[in-house]
């Protein structure tokens, strides 16, 4: 009953932090510069490899930690890796695709999507997004505690929502600034991070 209860709790704190953070405007908005057109990626872009700054706090913390318990795991990998998934994650998460998330997010997240993919459904509104460009991905938090590593990374994002629903039809461009928390564990044979927790970041 306990275990019901905090399961309970932590996705109505996830939840909570959905409502505030997830896709969120920050700053100016891709309109005040651009066309949207001029910010559009074409289909066979690749994703950018970035030599990606990271803190002597950082490195010399939880990733020296990680990379102590897993010597295969390498940064750059990890966060293209991690934008691939924030791009499913966002796009699946406004799609209603729950198959697409149960194996990415972890269960008080996955909870937290799920209410708020059944309030849509049931007020009758639909949406689907569209990245304008390539998100910039960077390590803000490695963390290893027991053999449960958790890395934090802050996401910049530009992109379009349209939206249906009772009061017609709209599309809104917007820019994303999110800090997202993946987990995994170092004793198990299954190499896939989840996402445990979002939260904002300063854009």
């Amino acid at each position: 009953m306990l275990q019901m209860i905090l399961f309970a709790a932590l996705a109505a704190v996830v939840l909570f932090q959905l409502y505030s953070v997830l896709g969120r405007r920050v700053g100016r908005q891709p309109e005040d510069n651009a066309s949207p057109a001029a910010v559009s990626p074409t289909a066979g872009d690749p994703a950018p490899v970035l030599e990606t700054p990271v803190s002597d706090e950082v490195a010399g913390g939880g990733l020296a930690a990680l990379k102590a318990r897993d010597s295969s795991f390498e940064l750059l990998s990890f966060l293209n890796g991690a934008r691939t998934a924030y791009q499913k994650i966002v796009e699946a998460f406004a799609a209603g695709d729950r198959e697409t998330l149960k194996d990415l997010l972890s269960p008080p997240v996955m909870a937290a999507f799920e209410g708020e993919i059944t309030r849509r459904e049931t007020e009758g509104r639909t949406e689907a997004v569209e990245f304008l460009q390539i998100p910039r991905a960077d390590l803000e938090k490695a963390l290893v505690e027991g053999d449960k590593a958790r890395l934090t990374v802050r996401f910049l994002g530009e992109l379009r929502s349209r939206t249906k629903g009772p009061e017609g039809e709209g599309v809104e461009d917007r820019r994303t600034a999110e800090l997202w928390t993946f987990e995994r564990s170092l004793d198990s044979r299954n190499p896939n991070w989840i996402l445990v927790q979002v939260g904002a970041a300063e854009a």
